[in-house]
């Protein structure tokens, strides 16, 4: 029950909270006065929140939507295929 809780701990926080202890727990191992014990710990808990931090941008990137001018006015587009049609135009 420790760990189910842990984990809803861990998805209620916010992406910036979740990078910010991302960017604590690299500082400390970069910094190499961590047992190795501790560091492993460390480096399994940022992996868990490089992991939480991926899914909450794919989370997010579902939900932008660009407003792309049309002759017909404007319409909406998935955020993703309006970067696939400019890559087309740029030429």
């Amino acid at each position: 029950m420790g760990n189910e809780s842990k984990l809803q701990e861990e998805t209620a926080i916010s992406f910036e909270e979740a990078m910010d202890k991302l960017e604590g727990i690299v500082a400390r191992l970069e910094s190499g006065d961590v047992p190795l014990e501790q560091a492993i710990e460390l480096y399994q808990e940022g992996m868990k929140l490089s992991h939480l931090c991926g899914q909450k941008l794919e989370t997010v990137e579902k939900k932008i939507e660009m407003l792309v001018e049309s002759e017909a006015g404007l319409s909406k587009k998935p955020f993703g295929a309006n970067m696939i049609e400019d890559k087309g135009e740029s030429r």
